[in-house]
């Protein structure tokens, strides 16, 4: 059997300890070819440099014992030098699409690192159970609101995050922390050096984003918005009938000071 991309890959999700990324994949082929240009394979070797068992021998009183299993050569056959991302991300689509179809226990999601083999969400119980973890806590809607203003303000403050919400973010921030979705990024350039908060790559990986690029588009957390309304609220005025909503010509009608009436004509 010639070399298959697809079947490789499998086992490469299946093997890695982390998230695979399309590096990792074109190193291992790279070391491949690497491997295979060294010289002539010694007697029993593999192409792929795993030398083969030999046959045991057995007395009477010994059980018999399997022999290690051995590479098939004709999976390093014909192997490319060179592997596009495209053609990764074409063999990944497939093996993706594959799980779905047959709704599989496993499924191949995509990350900030690369691609993971995970175990489908209505399982998680029983990965739970085996693994004897309590259930997830889930986020406070105070976390979350201050989890989202990072997410689109960062690096930003407490002050600028309390002056948003309205409210304290010390708890929010606590529990951020405590679970690795934000870290400390530094210092902003103003009087007492606050510190500045960002988001992690933890944080992606819970709300399931490959980059920040990704997060959905909101007007009212925009940081043109943002700075727009943390001057206003820094520097309050009164609000007028247009704010209000309010006709401004309706107070100008309705006002008890009497009209004033046109000059007379010169005689």
């Amino acid at each position: 059997m010639a070399f298959d991309l697809k079947r490789v890959l499998k086992v490469m999700l299946f093997a890695s300890n982390g998230p695979l990324s399309v590096k990792d994949i074109q190193t291992a082929i790279s070391r491949f070819h690497e491997s295979a240009s060294v010289g002539p394979l010694a007697d029993g070797q593999a192409p792929g440099g795993v030398v083969e068992a030999a046959t045991p021998v057995l007395t009477e009183s010994e059980e018999p014992v399997l022999p290690a299993p051995v590479e098939d050569d004709e999976f390093y056959r014909d192997v490319p030098s060179l592997i596009t991302t495209a053609q990764i991300r074409e063999a990944i689509d497939a093996i993706s699409l594959e799980l779905q179809a047959a709704d599989s226990e496993i499924v191949l999601v995509e990350g900030h690192s690369g691609w993971r083999l995970v175990t489908h969400p209505r399982f998680a119980r029983w990965v739970r159970l085996l693994r004897n973890e309590p259930p997830p806590v889930k986020l406070s809607p105070s976390s979350l609101e201050t989890m989202a203003v990072i997410a689109y303000r960062q690096p930003v403050t407490r002050a600028e995050i309390e002056q948003i919400r309205g409210v304290s973010a010390e708890a929010g921030l606590s529990k951020l922390l405590e679970r690795d979705l934000i870290y400390i990024v530094g210092r902003a350039d103003l009087p007492g050096r606050p510190i500045q908060y960002g988001t992690t790559e933890a944080f992606l990986e819970f709300v399931g984003l490959k980059s920040l690029d990704e997060l959905p588009s909101s007007d009212v957390l925009s940081p043109r918005q943002i700075d727009a309304w943390l001057q206003t609220s820094s520097s309050p005025r009164a609000a007028s009938d247009a704010d209000m909503g309010l006709d401004e010509t309706e107070g100008k009608q309705m006002s008890l000071e009497p009209a004033a009436s046109p000059e007379a004509p010169s005689v």
